[in-house]
């Protein structure tokens, strides 16, 4: 993308304000994660949801001086202004013009599953036949497509693009502006599937994408498909690939027997080694090849560039470092487009100093000068205190970080200098092409070394969240519980990421939670929710707001307001007794209470109560009397005040079942988390938190042989035994132990066998092949999944969460 503003206005028909000459190379469209601000433009999307213009003000504050937007803002001096109708629209009308002047050969990519994966492997096959450009991450949707064609520039002759949608009548706006020459669809399954009346019509949805496309290749396995793409697209070259000998493009050997997978591609075949032979995988690679080979790519080099792939790592890992330091451990792979994503997740975090460890990137055909002058621009722009710079190539060019710069020839070399060990009080990010392993450097800089880790899925969160949220009124505020380390989740760092997404308020029990959180520098407001008297003049010092439930409590805290010298009314939030009996004031008590609180330099933020049983179907009777009592009361209590503070009951079952009753805000906890007892609600939901070990040892107990303390298991047959360093210290119950609770290994239940021990316990893993020391062992996710598990052990999901030891590594992961 090359343009001025005044080029870009007369493709969209937009009017300009400002100056029309400046020169447009990248469009960003989120104010927290701008990484560049040099020919850079400021979008402000407005949806039915939320309004980008109440970011312009940040985005500006970060140096943006083009905004893109549907109103012009003339406090703002010394802006270029790109005035538009209508934000979506104009991104989609520019990215269309854009891609139909650009004279490239394209793919595009949609389906249910294994979008990213095939972007990603037929990218790493390809990029050195054509010069190849690819959407960044997930970037498929109304607003993602539109900014991934506006990556194409003159040098690209490949563009592949990944293309999504969730509703029905999305594909046909994607299509006007997109139109692939060669379509790919993937697996048809079950996500989204809940907007559509039927799978026919979500595929009907799906294959509009290809109706300008010159070949068509799509898994033909599925019946519904192969004859929807054949009755409307019969006049194209159709490829069809899967595991049925009838389509074109199919595996002609045993491949669970095999260790060669022969593919029959038409007349021919190609045969190369497979290691992960599970179904998505195969039919992945299937879909490679097909693709591979209408590009005229030739066989040997087909079998040379699978044999070459890497796994596509998705992620980026945030852990705690020694030393009070964030590691962020993104050492999976390095393209431009990844370091960009790397430093948009840096720009979550709010320490003030951090450094940057970076290697050589490899595998990109492009001009070493040109590469790195625009790789240190973007880090110069991030005020790195450090740069640790490693590679042959990337060091010739050290000259151009202004940074502190050191220059490595080897990861070992910078292990050596001791320079990282001597880091304090910053973020860290690891940046490095597979090669150069500097995953070493994250086991040197992590705080622990425990082989046991809770991996929390900070995408998965922000999802939940947003789906809760939908439910929702635009206009309803949301505040979420991060009591009780967040469920057990580590209470900053949930904090941080929810702060950056602008949740409204954060709900803590005791006061010395929501201290830690503001030393930490969290500054949405905090209700604390149970606050102990001799803690009030600490809640005025750090600005926390505190639930008052009892006339003893709001005398004591008043006093402490005044003792404080507070000169303004101090923000309180009042809890109503609504039917669960455990705290709150009663309908009897109102009139005292809004008579001492007329004459009381104190103001009411919110009103609010607790639903107990929002998530019983059979108490829906008892919860209506709930409601009914918190409507009569809170607006008593409000006319008395002559205000109109918030009102809040729903948590996170009451939005999903009672969306009716959600006020001016609703609180959300162990939803954000992906749990719901509504089962269609769990569909829509996604798993945040993994708990996982690997396997120690592995033992052969004999006939009538014993496992553990007390002999609680006896083999009755020789049988095969896992130990892994998980036990009761960790927040493993010993009550789960002897049969009654499992784990999974390679996708399957193994069952705990013996008593559990303080730090480790013994798995049967007799039944399940191929296993290994070293080997990962899920405690809880999928298989089994944490409902599962807590069903093990005969309680709920938050006490197991909660009851998880400090010393199991939390690890923060971004898809």
């Amino acid at each position: 993308m090359n343009y001025t503003v005044n080029q870009i206005a007369n493709i969209t028909n937009a009017t300009v304000i400002g100056d029309g000459n400046l020169m447009i190379k990248n469009i960003a469209f989120d104010s927290r994660i701008i990484y560049s601000t040099k020919n850079t433009a400021f979008i402000a999307i407005n949806t039915s949801k939320n309004s980008g213009e109440k970011f312009i003000e940040a985005a500006i504050d970060r140096g943006i001086t083009i905004v893109i937007s549907e109103h012009h803002f003339p406090q703002f001096e010394n802006i270029t202004w790109i005035i538009v109708e209508n934000s979506v629209e104009f991104l989609q009308k520019l990215s269309k013009y854009h891609f139909e002047n650009s004279h490239l050969k394209s793919i595009g990519i949609t389906g249910s599953n294994g979008k990213t994966i095939l972007k990603e492997w037929l990218y790493q096959c390809l990029w050195n036949e054509f010069p190849t450009v690819k959407s960044p991450k997930s970037f498929n949707s109304q607003i993602g497509l539109p900014l991934s064609l506006l990556q194409i520039n003159e040098a690209h002759k490949l563009g592949i693009f990944e293309v999504g949608i969730s509703k029905p009548n999305e594909m046909e706006k994607l299509e006007t502006i997109f139109q692939p020459q060669i379509g790919l669809l993937t697996h048809i399954g079950t996500a989204h599937l809940a907007n559509f009346e039927s799978e026919e019509n979500l595929i009907d949805e799906k294959i509009k994408l290809f109706k300008d496309s010159e070949v068509i290749i799509y898994n033909g396995d599925n019946i519904l498909v192969h004859k929807k793409i054949n009755d409307l697209y019969s006049s194209k070259k159709l490829i069809s690939y899967g595991f049925k000998n009838t389509n074109e493009v199919y595996f002609k050997n045993n491949i669970s027997k095999d260790e060669n997978v022969i593919v029959k591609y038409f007349d021919e075949e190609i045969s190369f080694p497979v290691h992960q032979k599970d179904e998505a995988t195969l039919t992945n690679a299937l879909a490679l090849v097909t693709v591979l080979k209408e590009l005229d790519i030739k066989n040997e080099k087909i079998i040379e560039k699978i044999n070459a792939l890497k796994a596509v790592e998705m992620r980026l890992e945030a852990i705690e470092g020694q030393k009070n330091n964030i590691v962020i451990n993104d050492s999976f792979n390095l393209d431009l487009d990844s370091l960009k994503t790397a430093l948009q997740f840096l720009n979550e975090y709010k320490k003030s100093k951090r450094s940057l460890v970076l290697t050589d990137i490899v595998g990109v055909n492009s001009n070493s000068k040109e590469l790195y002058e625009e790789v240190s621009e973007l880090v110069n722009e991030q005020n790195f205190d450090s740069v640790f710079l490693i590679g042959d190539e990337i060091s010739k060019f050290n000259a151009l970080f202004k940074a502190k710069t050191h220059t490595f020839i080897h990861t070992q070399e910078l292990i050596d200098s001791k320079y990282l060990t001597e880091i304090e009080n910053q973020i860290i990010l690891l940046k490095g092409a597979r090669k150069f392993e500097i995953e070493k450097l994250k086991d040197l800089l992590e705080l622990r070394k425990h082989d046991t880790v809770l991996e929390i899925n900070l995408n998965a969160l922000l999802h939940n969240i947003n789906y809760h949220k939908s439910l929702l009124k635009p206009a309803t505020k949301m505040m979420a519980m991060v009591k009780a380390n967040s469920y057990g989740l580590g209470s900053y760092e949930i904090s941080e990421f929810l702060q950056h997404h602008h949740i409204d308020y954060l709900g803590v029990a005791f006061v010395d939670e929501g201290v830690e959180l503001r030393k930490k520098g969290i500054t949405v407001p905090i209700i604390v929710m149970n606050p102990e008297q001799h803690s009030y003049e600490t809640v005025i010092e750090y600005n926390l707001e505190p639930e008052i439930y009892s006339f003893r409590v709001l005398e004591l805290f008043y006093q402490a307001v005044q003792k404080s010298g507070y000169d303004k009314k101090y923000p309180i939030h009042i809890k109503l007794e609504t039917g669960m009996h455990r705290l709150g004031f009663k309908d009897f008590e109102l009139d005292q209470l809004s008579e001492i609180l007329s004459n009381k330099n104190l103001k009411v933020q919110s009103i609010f109560s607790h639903l107990s049983s929002a998530d019983i179907p059979n108490e829906k009777e008892f919860t209506l009397n709930q409601l009914k009592t918190f409507e009569k009361n809170s607006s008593y209590l409000i006319e008395k005040l002559g205000y109109s503070p918030l009102r809040h009951i729903l948590n996170s079952s009451g939005i999903t079942s009672y969306t009716d009753h959600q006020y001016d805000m609703v609180r959300i906890g162990i939803g954000m988390l992906g749990e719901s007892p509504n089962k269609e609600v769990q569909k829509q939901l996604h798993s945040v938190v993994s708990f996982k070990t690997v396997i120690s040892q592995i033992s052969l107990v004999e006939d009538g042989e014993s496992v553990g303390y007390s002999r609680r298991f006896k083999a009755d047959h020789p049988t095969k035994i896992a130990t892994i360093p998980v036990g009761y210290a960790d927040g493993i119950p010993r009550s789960i132990g002897n049969q009654i609770g499992n784990v999974g290994v390679n996708k399957t239940f193994a069952p705990i066998v013996g008593s559990i021990c303080m730090d480790m316990m013994m798995i049967n893993i007799d039944h399940i092949p191929n296993v290994k020391e070293g080997d990962t062992v899920t405690v809880f996710n999928a298989k089994p999944s944490l409902k599962e598990f807590a069903e093990y052990c005969k309680t709920i999901t938050y006490e197991v969460l909660t009851s998880i030891s400090p010393r199991v590594k939390r690890i923060y992961v971004k898809d």
